[in-house]
């Protein structure tokens, strides 16, 4: 056989293997069955018309709004700020395409998998004034423990997947709360380069008439109203953030931000573009933790003791070492 020959039979040979190879891809049960498994909860071209989502467990329900493209959590006939990454996480994984196999197809399953009203959790994901975009019942876990059996309110439909939605389920309500005292932050809404003055009215616990400790930025460094024998500029930059990064514990609603409690101590910073904002405290409790308040809103929160502990430095502790 001719060299010519060969060459032709042995490229028939291989594109005939290379046919059936496809083929076999395309045709084999186990990926024809991984592609109709994909599925979401949530379509894609819903995500923008959400307005608020229900998280509802047997002893708390959750309720997330959407208000001017910036979510709250909704407690007590008031709104707090809610932790926008978390939410839009769980918007996410409840509009990803992912393998969620179909389990059964009846009704009489529901109860065994813990996947009726009274037993499930429950995600509901509204849309204004109409019909909810999505009721998400959330069963229990498979004999895995990796799954767990989810299925929609109005239907019977039984499906599992990967186990992604109880911790947001069964989460507390603080941990939906963005307890920032900049909440801002959060979006580099806010960062230590836009302070451009920071005065500090250190607690007057002790009855002491304390003069305030004032930092003023100047260029690239920063100038103080105390002596500093050798400061350290970066001390001052992470004493600045600490303070816009700074996290309460949870919100007070049974005292309000007008009340004369909040004049023990207090922060202000002045910013590049005009605007101040002042921290407020209280008097410290039996943890050394206080309440504050900011400037601009109504939210009372509630310190633990080392984050205020943090913010209350004293001026040796900005020099180098």
């Amino acid at each position: 056989m001719t060299y010519k020959k060969k060459f032709t039979v042995l490229s028939g040979i291989i594109a005939f293997l290379a046919v059936v190879y496809i083929l076999t891809i395309v045709f084999d049960p186990e990926r024809r069955s991984s592609r109709s498994a994909a599925y979401s909860w949530l379509e894609g071209g819903q995500i923008d018309r959400i307005s608020g989502i229900i998280i509802a467990k047997t002893d708390e329900t959750i309720t997330l709004a959407r208000n001017g493209g910036k979510w709250f959590v909704s407690h007590n006939g008031k709104d707090y700020p809610a932790q926008t990454a978390r939410v839009e996480d769980l918007i996410a994984a409840l509009s990803k395409r992912a393998p969620y196999p179909v389990r059964s197809s009846s009704a009489s399953s529901h109860e065994r998998l813990s996947l009726t009203p009274g037993r499930a959790a429950r995600i509901t994901v509204t849309a204004g004034a109409g019909p909810p975009l999505l009721n998400l019942l959330i069963g229990q876990v498979d004999i895995t423990g990796q799954n767990i059996y989810l299925r929609k309110q109005d239907q019977n439909e039984v499906r599992s997947g990967e186990d992604i939605f109880s911790a947001y389920a069964n989460s507390a309500l603080t941990s939906w709360y963005n307890l920032r005292l900049f909440p801002e932050t959060e979006n580099s809404g806010i960062d230590a380069a836009n302070v451009q003055r920071l005065t500090v009215y250190p607690p007057a616990d002790s009855g002491e008439n304390i003069s305030p400790q004032i930092f003023t930025r100047n260029g690239g460094a920063w100038v103080f109203n105390f002596e500093l024998a050798n400061p350290d500029m970066g001390k001052v930059d992470s004493y600045v953030r600490n303070i816009l990064y700074t996290s309460g514990d949870n919100f007070i609603d049974t005292i309000t931000s007008s009340d004369s409690m909040f004049n023990n101590s207090r922060i202000v910073l002045e910013l590049g573009n005009g605007g101040i904002r002042t921290i407020r405290f209280g008097p410290p409790d039996e943890n050394n933790g206080r309440m504050a308040v900011i400037s601009g809103s109504d939210w009372v929160y509630s310190l633990p003791g080392w984050a205020c502990q943090r913010l209350f430095a004293e001026p040796e502790s900005f020099e180098a070492d």
